[in-house]
């Protein structure tokens, strides 16, 4: 079968920063379900605590995994699938309202507030400041730098305007939250009064049948100490954990994988997650604990490869086209185990080699990535990061928050997940190399 390949549009697909959006007709073509080879169906299980266990009673969930690894593309499915089932859906990245190094809870309430706003009166229901109103003006007052809103203007423009003040100055975004703090709990109470409960009661004499708030992005929250010792993330989602889960709708909150390996994990769960744990997204799986390969995930990461060039071609008749990418199946086979299974490392892989040739890519440019990949992350690996790498490779597992932090978080492990539980194993790129291959030889 020959066919031709759209070189503008495939470069387009391979960006690793782009996130699919199932709901668009094309996106949706690229997309491959990796529940089955990942050991969990997450998004069906957040699509289940909210429409069939609890649909009429707030619900708050928490979702993380590596960067990368796929979070974002699967919260716009489940975006999609709960606006099949009738649910308003307001999906939002928070790195694009918020500073990740420097963030506080009133800042994830207001931005919550403000792109519920904003969603809400794009389907023509206004809310009205109400409480809100009379925070801005006292917020303008304090600052010394009036706030003007108009009795008719919606409540999105006023809380835009307080943090566009904000936002460029460290000085008066450490004076607005001096201000906020003390009035948290009145402004959680007016969110739900003024915003939430008013928009799931009009949603649903719409005959939708609730509203779904999904903040993504707060995974990136910087780990960065605070004067009180606390982490960034430690004080956000455990030491406030309680009232982000007090607003009044379905909550779906993306968390820093860090958190996972805290040893305050049980705090987390019952403050932020109301005794319910956080679902991990992890890698596809493609090679076994033994070391040898996992077919079915193997095969659905090259189906991801080929969808990005033929989407339209039926995935039962893609394979025939691998030689129109790459010099043989062997290429195509070796840049999906060199992945590891985490998604954007393997667009990454392709991303370079089109910057390096147009397809079909050779063998050799391939390993040409691979090397400069490769040898990006041995320029971090300092001797005590290689022997808690070898203690890994021997018990394919994490002991906690500080192994955590100086390899999960640097992409030199992964996580996966088997009919055993989870288990965790060294990047292919790093088990390739002299040092790793040298100690092996030597167990």
């Amino acid at each position: 079968m020959r066919m031709t390949l759209n070189l503008s549009r495939f470069y387009k697909a391979c960006n690793p920063s782009y996130t699919l959006n199932v709901s668009n007709v094309l996106d949706r073509q690229y997309y491959i379900d990796f529940a089955d080879v990942r050991g969990c169906k997450i998004v069906e299980e957040l699509q289940r605590t909210i429409c069939r266990i609890s649909p009429d009673e707030p619900t708050c969930q928490l979702f993380t995994g590596h960067i990368g690894c796929g979070k974002s593309t699967e919260l716009q499915r489940l975006k999609t699938e709960l606006e099949l089932a009738g649910f308003h859906v307001v999906y939002f990245e928070s790195s694009q309202d918020l500073d990740m190094a420097d963030i506080d809870v009133s800042d994830i309430l207001l931005s919550v507030a403000r792109q519920v706003s904003i969603s809400l009166e794009g389907i023509g229901i206004k809310l009205k400041p109400g409480y809100f109103s009379n925070l801005f003006k006292e917020v303008g007052d304090f600052l010394q730098s009036p706030i003007e809103i108009s009795a008719e203007a919606e409540l999105s423009l006023g809380i835009a305007k307080i943090t566009a003040k904000t936002k460029d100055s460290n000085q008066l975004r450490n004076q607005l939250r001096q201000y906020l703090e003390p009035r948290t709990n009145s402004i959680l109470q007016a969110i739900n009064e003024e915003i939430l409960e008013k928009a799931v009661n009009q949603l649903k004499l719409r005959g939708q049948k609730g509203l779904v708030v999904i903040v993504d992005n707060l995974d990136r929250v910087d780990m960065r100490p605070l004067a009180s010792g606390r982490s960034q993330p430690e004080y956000l989602f455990i030491d406030r954990g309680e009232q982000l889960r007090r607003l009044k709708c379905h909550l779906v909150y993306t968390i820093p994988l860090a958190l996972i390996f805290s040893n305050e994990y049980e705090t987390l769960k019952n403050r932020l997650g109301g005794g319910i744990a956080p679902k991990v997204l992890p890698m596809v799986l493609l090679r076994q604990r033994d070391g040898s390969d996992y077919e079915p995930g193997i095969s659905l990461v090259r189906q991801l490869v080929l969808a990005r060039a033929f989407p339209e071609v039926p995935l039962d008749t893609r394979l025939s086209l691998i030689t129109e990418l790459f010099d043989n199946s062997q290429t195509l086979d070796r840049l999906c185990r060199v992945s590891g299974g985490h998604i954007r490392n393997l667009l990454g892989l392709l991303y370079s080699c089109l910057q390096r040739q147009d397809p079909p890519f050779s063998s050799d440019c391939l390993e040409a990535v691979i090397k400069d990949y490769r040898d990006d992350l041995l320029l971090a690996i300092d001797e005590s990061q290689w022997e808690l790498l070898f203690e890994v490779v021997q018990q394919q597992r994490v002991k906690g928050e500080s192994d955590y932090q100086s390899l999960l978080r640097s992409m030199y492990l992964f996580e996966y997940r088997d009919p055993v539980g989870r288990w965790f194993g060294i990047s292919p790129a790093l088990a390739e190399t002299e040092k790793v291959l040298a100690w092996q030889q030597n167990q």
